[in-house]
């Protein structure tokens, strides 16, 4: 059930979300999740989910506060769960140590959960609400929320601007337009992402590894690379050749280039449009990535030919801009590449979710 909750209920939320931010590199593809427990206004355990297979928030919380979780309240940020995959209910390890009410940021958008947990937490006996900073757990989730909704990940496209709306000088060099303090942010962003998507022109003109540097990380995200017709040449590339994951989503494969990219470790997903077979299916592609391997969100670092694909297929949900204080004129390429508008009526329409300063920077946050 929903309720009103006291000020102290916030502060000790806040106190499980903050415990939840710090998986936020490391737990994909399960949801990032914080406990804590408080008895007689004293906090007696706490815990944090930190990778999938591993023990759960709750359980954390739970061990730390042994028997002192008799008569406890636990705060956790989304609800317990409430089945068995690779670990027990917490549910009912909750009813099993005598907690006596329990408060959850949000319920559970899985479908094996979703308000399950509340409900057997209940009908223990437990007091269960829900609702308390809802909106804070759900930023925390925003990609698992969404494949477990929308079947896909939540994509992020990101992008370097100059002043004039330009990604690069009209022969594709892009290295750099923005500082370092922007680089640097960036690999923040990939950190947190279950994959990278860039394109085949991207691979060839930049060479890009697609990795998380300068930045201490337990996992590296999957690299993604589209491409209509399968190339060739492209096998030397950095992203083919270092022995982290790779997927080549494509329209066409080509047979020797096929058994030779596979012969690299790298997968090869054949994916042509229906009504355009030298095209990739996007919408098959960030399917097959949530059912696959489970990506909760997606971070697109590729040229203006998949950013604008993306943008018409309506598969963005956000993008992060980084515009450099310079200007490239107008033979430089742009960040889209979609056809011309009849009027500005047809616009596509974003809302500012946040602006920030880095180094010399601007970090432009939107959605849609």
């Amino acid at each position: 059930m929903t309720a009103t909750f006291r000020p102290e209920d916030h502060a000790w939320m806040a106190q499980a979300l903050r415990l939840a931010a710090q998986g936020l590199f490391t737990t994909t593809p399960n949801p990032r999740v914080g406990c804590v427990l408080v008895r007689d206004g004293q906090l007696v355990g706490s815990g944090w989910h930190r990778r999938a297979g591993e023990p759960h928030a709750e359980v954390h919380a739970l061990a730390e506060a042994g028997a002192q979780a008799a008569g406890a309240t636990a705060y956790v940020t989304l609800e317990p769960c409430s089945h068995h995959g690779r670990t027990p209910p917490c549910a009912d390890a909750l009813i099993a140590a005598g907690v006596s009410r329990v408060v959850a940021a949000m319920t559970d958008p899985n479908p094996l959960v979703a308000g399950r947990g509340l409900a057997r937490l209940a009908a223990a006996g437990v007091s269960a609400e829900h609702g308390l900073l809802a909106a804070e757990a759900a930023e925390l989730n925003k990609g698992f929320i969404q494949r477990m909704t929308q079947q896909r990940p939540w994509v992020t496209v990101k992008l370097g601007a100059s002043l004039d709306g330009k990604s690069a000088l009209s022969d594709g060099r892009s290295q750099w337009i923005t500082g370092p303090a922007a680089r640097a942010d960036v690999q923040r962003l990939r950190a947190r992402s279950c994959a990278v998507l860039t394109g085949a022109g991207t691979v060839m003109a930049d060479n890009p590894r697609l990795t998380v540097r300068d930045f201490a990380v337990e996992r590296q995200p999957l690299r993604v690379v589209a491409e209509g017709v399968m190339c060739a040449g492209a096998l030397e590339r950095a992203v083919y050749q270092d022995g982290g994951r790779t997927v080549v989503a494509c329209a066409l494969a080509h047979p020797g280039q096929r058994a030779k990219l596979q012969a690299q470790g790298v997968t090869v997903w054949e994916l042509p449009l229906a009504n355009n077979p030298g095209k990739v299916d996007l919408p098959m592609l960030l399917a097959q990535l949530a059912q696959e391997y489970g990506v909760n969100e997606l971070l697109v670092e590729a040229g203006m030919g998949v950013c604008g694909a993306l943008l018409q297929a309506d598969l963005v949900d956000e993008l992060v801009i980084y515009q450099a204080p310079v200007t490239l004129g107008h033979d430089a390429r742009g960040l889209f590449d979609i056809p011309p508008l009849p009027n500005l009526d047809v616009a596509r329409r974003w809302q500012w979710h946040d602006v920030a300063k880095v180094g010399n920077d601007l970090r432009l946050t939107l959605r849609r």
